[in-house]
C-alpha cells in the first residue's frame, strides 16, 4: 500500500498561505488524477487545487476558513486502494428442482361485495355575519380576473378574511381545497441557521471593517434631472452598429466624472493612513461594485479620461462580466481611484455607501424615475436620478464634496457638456 501526502504548492508569487474555502472530496472518496479537490483563497484570487494522483483519500488538513501554509500537508491518499483489483464474485448456487405444483383448492364462493365508503361532503365555507366576504380589493380583482367565486375560498385571516395565500391555494388545487391553512401564517419559527465566513465573504468582512472603522465617512445626498440624458441615451442606442454595447446611465456618469476630476483633484486620490500621505491620480480608475454569485466584486475601467461613451461601455461590460464568471485577472480588479455603486436596479432613495478603502469618495447611483417638478412655474414630469455619496473627511471637507457632486449634476443635466 503506497501513501501518498499532497502539500500545499506555491501558487503565486509572494503566497506563504492560503485560506481553504471549499472542500470538493472526503476522506474515503475515491479520486482520480486532476480531479478537483479543493478551492484555496490567496490575497490575490481563489484557486481550484487537483489531486495530483489517482487513489483514495485518508486525509484532509484543514476544515473550511482555515489557513494552510504553503508546504504543509494538504491531503493524503492511499494511491494503491484505487488500483485493487475486485474481489472474485462467488460462484452462483446451483438452482434447486422446482417442486411440482399442490393440485388447485376448490374456489370458495366469494362472499357479496361491501360497497366502498362514500366521502363526506366538505364543509360549507362559513360566510361573514353580514353574508360579504371580507377581501382586499386586489384580492378581488385577481378572483374576477381568474373566475373564482370568492364565496367558495376559506378565508383565513383575521374574522374570516381572505389572504393571497388562500386565493393562491383554491386556484392551484383547481378548487379542491377552499384556501390556504391558518397554520401558513400563524406556525412560530424557532429554527437558526450558522454560517461561517470564509473566503470572499470574509475578505469583503475585513475590509468593511477597516473603511467603517478607520475612515471618517460624511455623505451628500443631490438630485440630477436627467430628463436629456435620457433622450441622448435613446438616440445612441437606437442608432448604434452590432458591434456596440448598449449604452446605460454608467458610461455617462463614469465620462462625467473623469471630466471634472482635473476641478477636484482631492476625491481622485488615495489616503495612506501609516504615513500620512494623500496621493492624487491624474488617471481616473474607476471601479464598478458589481454583486456576483460569489459576493461582491469591484473591477475597475482604468483611463476613463481616454475613452469615449462606446469605449467606456465596451470596458464596463467586460470587466463586470469577467468579475461576475470568474475570469477577472488580478489587474481587472486591482487600482481603482473612485467608486461607483450602482442601486438602479433595486430603486431607492438614498443610501451611505462605504469607502473603499484606501480610497476617499465613493458615489452611489440610484434607480432614475419619472417625477413632477416644478419648472418655469409650470408642473411638469422630469426624469429624475437620486445621487448618494461619500466622503473621508480626514483629507475631504464637506464643501469640497459638496462641489463634486453639484459639477457632477450639471454635467448630466447638460448632457452635452460631458463631450466638450
Amino acid at each position: 500500500m503506497s501513501k501518498h501526502v499532497f502539500k500545499l504548492p506555491d501558487i503565486g508569487e509572494g503566497v506563504v498561505e492560503g485560506e481553504v474555502v471549499q472542500w470538493h472530496v472526503a476522506a474515503g472518496d475515491t479520486v482520480s488524477e486532476d480531479d478537483p479537490i479543493v478551492d484555496v483563497m490567496t490575497d490575490k484570487a481563489t484557486v481550484t487545487i487537483p489531486s495530483p494522483v489517482s487513489g483514495v483519500v485518508t486525509l484532509l488538513s484543514g476544515d473550511v476558513g482555515e489557513m494552510v501554509a504553503v508546504g504543509s500537508t494538504l491531503v493524503e491518499f492511499d494511491s494503491d486502494a484505487a488500483a485493487a483489483p475486485a474481489s472474485e464474485p462467488e460462484p452462483a448456487a446451483e438452482p434447486e428442482p422446482e417442486a411440482k405444483p399442490a393440485p388447485a383448492a376448490e374456489p370458495e364462493p366469494s362472499p357479496a361485495p361491501i360497497p366502498a365508503p362514500t366521502a363526506p361532503e366538505p364543509a360549507a365555507v362559513p360566510a361573514a355575519p353580514s353574508g360579504k366576504v371580507l377581501a382586499s380589493p386586489a384580492i378581488r380583482r385577481r378572483a374576477r380576473e381568474a373566475g373564482v367565486d370568492l364565496a367558495q375560498v376559506r378565508g383565513s385571516g383575521p374574522a374570516g378574511r381572505v389572504r393571497h395565500a388562500d386565493l393562491d391555494a383554491f386556484i392551484a388545487a383547481d378548487g379542491a381545497v377552499s384556501g390556504a391553512a391558518p397554520s401558513a401564517y400563524s406556525t412560530k419559527r424557532t429554527d437558526v441557521t450558522e454560517v461561517k465566513v470564509v473566503g470572499l465573504r470574509r475578505k469583503i468582512a475585513e475590509q468593511m471593517a477597516i473603511s467603517k472603522s478607520s475612515i471618517p465617512h460624511f455623505s451628500y445626498f443631490e438630485e440630477a434631472d436627467v430628463t436629456e440624458l435620457e433622450a441622448l441615451r435613446q438616440m445612441l442606442n437606437a442608432s448604434r452598429d452590432e458591434s456596440q454595447p448598449k449604452l446605460t446611465y454608467l458610461p455617462f456618469i463614469m465620462l462625467a466624472l473623469s471630466k471634472i476630476m482635473p476641478d477636484h483633484p482631492e476625491c481622485n486620490a488615495h489616503y495612506d493612513d501609516q504615513t500620512g500621505v494623500v496621493s492624487r491620480h491624474g488617471a481616473v480608475h474607476i471601479g464598478i461594485a458589481t454583486q456576483t454569485e460569489r459576493g461582491l466584486y469591484v473591477p475597475v475601467v482604468k483611463h476613463v479620461e481616454a475613452m469615449d461613451s462606446w469605449q467606456a461601455a465596451a470596458e464596463l461590460h467586460r470587466v463586470a462580466g469577467a468579475a461576475r464568471d470568474g475570469t477577472a485577472s488580478l489587474d481587472d480588479l486591482t487600482g481603482s481611484t473612485f467608486t461607483i455603486t450602482s442601486l438602479g436596479r433595486d430603486g431607492g432613495l438614498g443610501a451611505t455607501p462605504i469607502i473603499n478603502h484606501p480610497e476617499v469618495a465613493i458615489l452611489g447611483v440610484h434607480k432614475a424615475r419619472d417625477m413632477p417638478v416644478a419648472k418655469d412655474g409650470q408642473i411638469v414630469v422630469r426624469r429624475i436620478m437620486n445621487l448618494s455619496s461619500s466622503f473621508d473627511h480626514r483629507v475631504v471637507d464637506g464643501a469640497d464634496g459638496a462641489a463634486l457632486v453639484q459639477h457632477l449634476r450639471r454635467m448630466l443635466e447638460h448632457p452635452a457638456l460631458i463631450f466638450m
